[in-house]
């Protein structure tokens, strides 16, 4: 913090302000032209109109008009254009240092039946249609602390409400997106037991689902429809009576040694700033390569926000065929934001704006960082089912709750969200564990920070170091630790599926 900025590579023709500089103040070899806010950029040289913006040596954008040495760079004279990169495939890959089985590292987590690995241990009340959401609720809302108090081995009974399920096509992306996730909820390692409710009506019929995915009835899977079962009275009565039948079963699950391999861990940010690529970002990046070394998984999603940083991806792909579903991703959002009268530089957000981010191009370079320097190993669907080990990525929207809730899908039992103006949100059923980017704001939310990775500027901790603490705090919270977004009950209100396609 004794220098006024940092510059992230020799080849940038820009340095981002570490608090805020008055007028005058020296950068380099130059002075400042006016007030630059805390973590804003400066021109370290002049920039002709057109030419490209450097950061992290990655093109973040073009001079929109001619850019004194010494001034403020930011959305006002920095223009945005689309990629055009000729992609490479495999050119980056970094061997990765697996350590012995005899020898990785454990937490304590629920084994399943089947050989799944819960960190935590819920019920869950699925709705097939908004139709249904207000049993679900009442259904859950029927177990609080006193009625649970009797099983401590149980987490909660949540209900996983949404808007949609019905009104939409009865096939195609939109519906294929809304049974996995369903699908993947029902079979998520973090819930011993489930409850459906429908309405009866809809087009996402439950039973539809049971038989897509193959899932038979029984004692801890339940099905209902309040049209079958004479109404929403009745339904909530009958679904209190099946969930109370669950605990018991649930309650006799208990914690065992699990190697690290199990944890899949979804990397997600969110309120990002211009801290995000410097503090939090690479530092859980450090983490994602550790847990990798163990066996375990990390799963980037966003793809809007990789957008710009795609081509350092797809040099890490395992081979050229992995490499060509990210590329193709790309192509999807561009034409679905094109035919929607979008653009993929609508992201970044007013928030990221403000706490320094310029572009697109600028946020996908550092939140591509949360994925480390590992192997790509596979490209997923949203929420369709990892089936790869390593570093992989998962396709979404940039909108958080809609992001996470398909990599949970996806079957990631842990959440890793890095937040530069602060995220409160909680995701449900998986422990989220909330890294700060800065300190300022680690200390103004501290109720609701897990981590504090600014210490990497404002103490000078080395990244290396502060990914080995997340990646230690992953397994704490893993084997039971509350983190600070569970303290406050957070994550009943987060569960968003995409909707994909049209509302009819």
């Amino acid at each position: 913090m004794s220098m006024p900025t940092v510059r992230l590579d020799p080849s940038d023709n820009v340095v981002t302000a570490l608090r805020a500089l008055e007028a005058g103040t020296a950068v380099e070899e130059t002075l400042t032209l006016g007030l630059i806010p805390r973590g804003h950029k400066i021109a370290t040289r002049p920039i002709p109109a057109g030419q490209p913006v450097m950061k992290y040596a990655q093109i973040i954008g073009y001079a929109a008009e001619d850019i004194a040495a010494g001034a403020h760079v930011h959305t006002h004279n920095v223009a945005f254009r689309g990629t055009a990169h000729n992609y490479d495939f495999a050119t980056d890959l970094r061997p990765v240092a697996m350590v012995p089985e005899a020898l990785r590292d454990t937490f304590m987590g629920y084994r399943r039946a089947d050989g799944r690995i819960g960190t935590r241990n819920t019920i869950a009340v699925l709705t097939s249609v908004n139709c249904s959401a207000t049993a679900a609720r009442k259904i859950a809302e029927a177990f609080g602390p006193d009625e649970l108090a009797a099983y401590p081995n149980v987490d909660g009974v949540t209900a996983y409400v949404h808007g949609t399920g019905c009104g939409m096509g009865g096939d195609g992306e939109g519906f294929d997106a809304l049974q996995r996730v369903m699908w993947g909820y029902a079979r998520h390692p973090n819930v011993a037991g489930v409850l459906m409710v429908g309405l009866g009506c809809e087009v996402n019929q439950i039973d539809w689902l049971l038989e897509a995915y193959g899932i038979e009835k029984g004692p801890m899977f339940q099905a209902m429809n309040i049209q079958d079962v004479a109404g929403l009275r009745r339904t909530v009565e009958i679904g209190i009576e099946k969930i109370r039948a669950m605990l018991p079963i649930a309650n006799a699950a208990t914690r065992e040694p699990c190697p690290a391999s199990e944890l899949m861990v979804a990397l997600q940010c969110g309120g990002s700033d211009a801290w995000s690529g410097i503090t939090a970002n690479p530092a859980l990046g450090y983490a994602c390569d550790l847990l990798v070394a163990q066996g375990g998984t990390g799963v980037l999603a966003e793809t809007p926000e990789i957008y710009g940083a795609e081509h350092l991806l797809t040099r890490r792909a395992i081979d050229e065929k992995t490499g060509q579903k990210l590329v193709r991703l790309i192509e999807w959002w561009e034409d679905y934001t094109a035919r929607n009268k979008g653009s993929m530089d609508n992201n970044p957000s007013p928030g990221n704006k403000k706490g320094g981010l310029t572009t697109i191009l600028e946020k996908s370079l550092g939140a591509a960082a949360k994925g480390g320097t590992t192997p790509l190993t596979g490209v997923f669907r949203y929420a369709e089912p990892v089936t790869k080990r390593g570093f992989v990525f998962m396709d979404s929207p940039g909108y958080d709750p809609a992001s996470v809730t398909g990599q949970i899908a996806s079957g990631c039992n842990l959440v890793a969200f890095t937040t530069g103006r602060g995220s409160a949100a909680g995701f449900k059923p998986a422990p989220s564990i909330k890294i700060a980017t800065n300190s300022e704001m680690y200390r103004r939310m501290t109720e609701d920070m897990d981590y504090d990775a600014g210490r990497i500027v404002s103490e000078g901790m080395s990244i290396e170091a502060a990914g080995r603490e997340i990646y230690e705090l992953l397994l704490r919270v893993a084997s039971g630790e509350v983190s600070k977004s569970e303290a406050q009950g957070l994550g009943d209100y987060e569960f968003v599926p995409w909707q994909i396609g049209a509302t009819m």
